[in-house]
């Protein structure tokens, strides 16, 4: 594969080729010498058009842990502030030598457009309200990690279903490996369409008694439109996961956020530092993740 747009595109070969080569490269995070020479002489470029600290970093950090090159476009003070296309931006690395872009974009299909014409490889940090598939493999990878397997566990993705890109990416790649996958949240917030693919059960107790894995989305409070949901304080009372909540599931129940987390809305600090959360573990693994990707977008010798 030349380019990474999201995981609806992606077989389950494809999502399994990934997760597999992620476990060698979590070993070089572990070493004392963090660095080896894989794509040594690549070049990468991070085009983030929305803030992010998580996903940014982790690609900057995965590119200088297999020793590429990285230009990091900060997008207020480029020339895109001058009126600069997204064309012209991406032909103007291109003209640098750029090998691949990550990009994060507020339009749905934006990295999909770059990969039409773009001789680099382009990589989606999230576009819109569309995918985000370096963090749903990172999931992925987390869970398999913790529970041997992703096939015929049940995942329970709550919260704002509508706004996530991370809802979206996770769900299509549960789905090609096997998993059983729920979501819940406030009917507001859950597009008819997502039927298509999960089980939609509204009631966040009786979902999270048949979990094995929950998945708290962060509620996107930038992207809500007046009426979608009564309160904060509503939605943390009826959606939101609190320790009591967490006492009703399974003891092995498994805990994921992307992050950030809006601590005391969706997810209680208690629960978010408690013994079933791996959502620290979902930072570190991200980097393994996105330096699979490179490693297979890029061609790189053996680590």
């Amino acid at each position: 594969m030349k380019h990474l747009l999201g995981t609806k595109d992606l077989t389950k070969e494809e999502i399994l080729t990934i997760l597999d080569m992620a476990a060698p490269m979590k070993d070089i995070i572990l070493r004392e010498i963090k660095k080896v020479p894989t794509l040594r002489g690549k070049i990468i470029a991070t085009l983030f058009y929305e803030p992010s600290t998580r996903t940014k970093n982790s690609f900057e950090l995965a590119a200088k842990f297999m020793s590429a090159d990285t230009v990091s476009i900060s997008v207020a003070t480029s020339a895109v502030q001058k009126g600069e296309s997204l064309r012209d931006t991406v032909y103007t690395l291109e003209a640098m030598g750029v090998d691949a872009i990550v990009i994060r974009h507020s339009r749905n299909g934006a990295p999909h457009y770059l990969a039409s014409f773009s001789k680099a490889s382009i990589v989606n940090g999230g576009d819109g309200q569309n995918e985000h598939p370096s963090q749903a493999l990172l999931d992925l990878f987390t869970i398999r990690e913790h529970k041997g397997r992703i096939e015929g566990l049940k995942v329970l993705i709550l919260g704002d279903i509508m706004h996530s890109r991370v809802a979206k990416s996770n769900i299509y790649a549960l789905s090609k490996l096997g998993a059983e996958v729920i979501v819940s949240g406030p009917p507001t917030l859950i597009p008819e369409h997502v039927k298509e693919y999960a089980e939609v059960c509204y009631d966040v107790d009786a979902a999270i008694r048949k979990a094995d894995v929950v998945n708290v989305l962060r509620l996107q409070l930038e992207r809500q439109q007046a009426g979608l949901i009564t309160s904060l304080q509503d939605y943390h009372a009826t959606y939101g996961l609190t320790k009591e909540r967490v006492a009703k599931g399974k003891d092995d129940l498994l805990i994921l956020h992307p992050g950030p987390m809006n601590r005391g809305i969706e997810i209680d600090e208690e629960v978010a530092y408690s013994r079933q959360s791996v959502i620290q573990e979902q930072v570190s693994n991200g980097v393994a993740v996105r330096m699979a990707i490179y490693y297979l977008l890029l061609g790189g010798a053996q680590a």
